[in-house]
């Protein structure tokens, strides 16, 4: 056991020592990486991004750029546009950090011309340049979307330094001139794309990201050491385009100063104790002042010197009284709304049945004008509502007892052809007379049932005419009973007759 241990002394000092080391970097490189402060007056991004003005705080755009709410629109996808955006204000850091979203997007699968972003010592004016001037004094970093020198080698970004006498080559695309750059399709993606360029100690470094993903993951782009920037300059964003169009759209320029950790600034920035006694002591003094103002204003002005604190309560609020009230008068509302539907709908059938009476009424007859001298019209009876009653019953009794004659007669007639069909010979010629003869005074009665309904009704109040007839009870009976007496005896002349049949 002891030499196993011996031999894996030399693995475990290597590893520790490997840790070790590892841990020295980070302390190191976590001591020496520089910290960030953002800056808000160099920066831009959405949404509410425009003031009622359409203008951009801290920065100011032209040309054809519209600055809308979410984004600013450098150039629209029309033909010979150039658009642009510069800060307001200079940079006064000497390391500094930008992060830009944007968009390039056309109908075309290729588009023109490209977008710039500028730091140069002084603000640009629209020119030749992707819409900026030419000959400047500072960085460019140019997305070009055109390939003019035919070599198929674009959409390519272009890293440029100028001191403000070359001018640009736009016959080869500048790459003769570049001062690094990468080839990067950056038109119509999915997502922004975004653009990291890094500015510290003398080093350029431009990140990129390609738009396939909403993650913030940055390839490399380029990185240049000992770039000479000028100092207090401004940032820019500028984009043309040509015969092509595209829609140049940045979201977001974000601005960030870089301070190494050897800088003093947080030491300078900690206040002592005497300068912080000192200001509360002037602060004290500047709220007595305000404190006195206000008191002098309120003198003298009474009328005006309200409290914008000072709140009507009842004015504004509502109380649990009122709160009460309302809902009652919203219950005692609804009621009055249903209990008005009612009485709408019973309004209208009230209606039905006065027209329904009315057309009854019409029906009994015309009324009788009497003129004489000094004598007034004569207004007849009109029907009553139990004298409706009575007329309707009395036509559904007739129409039940009709309809059990109908009854019986199919009745008679299914046996009769069943009988006639047993026999073999078919219906001797007294049951068919018969059949026919009760068939002819059914369809009688029938016609004078049907004369009686469609007769005129004689008008009411006036005496009753004197028929002598059998009620339609005792006809109806009698009717039955002769029927039957009928079918009787057709039944026992045919048991008769099968029998001598039989017998013989």
């Amino acid at each position: 056991m002891a030499v196993v241990a011996i031999r894996w002394c030399p693995a475990v000092l290597f590893s520790a020592v490997f840790i070790l080391v590892l841990l020295s970097n980070i302390v190191i490189c976590s001591s020496t990486a520089p910290w960030l402060r953002f800056e808000y007056k160099l920066s831009f991004k959405g949404p509410h991004l425009t003031q009622k003005d359409k203008g951009i705080p801290f920065w100011e755009h032209g040309g054809d750029a519209i600055a809308g709410d979410d984004n600013v629109r450098i150039t629209p996808s029309l033909r010979s546009k150039k658009g642009w955006v510069w800060s307001k204000n200079s940079v006064p850091h000497d390391n500094w950090v930008i992060e830009v979203a944007f968009r390039v997007t056309g109908r075309g699968r290729v588009g023109a011309d490209g977008l710039a972003i500028w730091y140069t010592q002084q603000k640009g004016v629209e020119g030749p340049v992707f819409g900026s001037n030419d000959k400047w004094n500072g960085l460019g970093i140019f997305f070009d979307s055109f390939d003019n020198d035919a070599q198929r080698n674009n959409p390519y970004i272009l890293v440029m330094l100028n001191n403000g006498t070359r001018e640009y080559d736009h016959m080869n695309d500048g790459h003769d001139q570049q001062l690094g750059g990468c080839l990067r399709d950056f038109r119509n993606k999915p997502f922004p794309l975004h653009a990291k360029i890094e500015y510290y100690k003398n080093s350029l470094t431009l990140f990129i990201h390609n738009g396939m993903s909403n993650s913030q993951e940055y390839e490399l782009c380029m990185r240049t050491e000992g770039v000479q920037l000028p100092k207090n300059g401004f940032f820019g964003i500028t984009a043309a385009t040509g015969g092509l169009a595209d829609d140049h759209d940045v979201l977001a320029f974000m601005t960030h100063s870089m301070h190494a950790p050897a800088d003093q600034l947080a030491a300078d920035s900690k206040v002592s104790d005497d300068e912080k006694k000192k200001l509360e002591e002037e602060f004290q003094e500047y709220y007595k002042k305000l404190e006195q103002a206000k008191e002098d204003y309120k003198k003298e002005h009474p009328d005006k010197a309200k409290d914008e604190y000072d709140i009507d309560v009842d004015k504004w609020f509502e109380s649990q009284g009122e709160r009460e009230l309302k809902q009652i008068f919203e219950g005692q509302n609804n009621m009055f709304h249903s209990l008005r539907e009612l009485n709408k709908r019973l309004d209208e059938l009230h209606g039905r049945q006065e027209l329904i009476l009315s057309k009854l009424s019409s029906g009994s007859g015309g009324v009788q004008v009497v003129q004489g001298q000094g004598q007034p019209v004569a207004i007849p009876d009109t029907i009553k509502r139990h004298e409706v009653d009575v007329v309707i019953s009395n036509q559904n009794d007739i129409r039940g007892k009709m309809q059990d004659v109908r009854e019986l007669i199919n009745q008679i007639k299914e046996k009769a052809d069943r009988i006639g069909s047993g026999g073999g010979g078919g219906v001797n010629m007294d049951l068919q007379m018969a059949i026919h003869e009760v068939k002819d005074h059914v369809r009688q009665v029938r016609e004078d049932t049907a004369s009686m309904l469609k007769a005129p009704q004689q008008p009411f109040g006036s005496s009753c005419p004197h028929v002598s007839c059998i009620s339609p009870t005792i006809f109806f009976i009698g009717l039955s009973v002769q029927i039957m007496a009928l079918f009787v005896y057709a039944l026992y002349k045919q048991n008769k007759e099968a029998q001598a049949k039989k017998f013989y």
